[in-house]
């Protein structure tokens, strides 16, 4: 009877450590399941974490085009403006070589309008040198 007794409570414990080592690997189980849960989560996170990344890379490159294109309409203006410089420049120059034309010709023609007195003077003195000969 004391054997009897004494294996079954020897079965009872062997059926209660295999149940413990059960247990063990349950939750041996379940912290690799937590482990990879977390790797996952971390991959995932860094994921996005680069993904917004590249995200706030594609807008800065984006507003340095944006900034460039206004770079360069800006330095277009600036040439359109020296152009328009030049352009007026060149006006200036020419009305000041037209007044100069205009003044040499008003000149010439003082000169020819005095030659043309000196003759008819000449003229006159001619006619009274043949009136006073006679």
């Amino acid at each position: 009877l004391h054997k009897e007794k004494e294996g079954k409570r020897e079965r009872e414990r062997e059926r209660e450590r295999v149940r413990e080592r059960e247990r063990e690997r349950e939750r041996e189980r379940e912290r690799e399941r937590e482990r990879e849960r977390e790797e996952r989560e971390e991959r995932e996170r860094r994921e996005r974490e680069r993904e917004r990344e590249r995200e706030r890379e594609r807008e800065r490159e984006g507003e340095k085009e944006k900034e460039r294109k206004r770079e360069g309409e800006r330095e277009r203006e600036r040439e359109r403006e020296r152009e328009r410089e030049r352009e007026r420049e060149r006006e200036r120059e020419r009305g000041r070589r037209e007044r100069k034309r205009d003044r040499e010709r008003e000149r010439e023609r003082e000169r020819e309008r005095v030659r043309e007195r000196e003759r008819e003077r000449d003229r006159e003195r001619e006619s009274d040198r043949e009136r006073e000969g006679r």
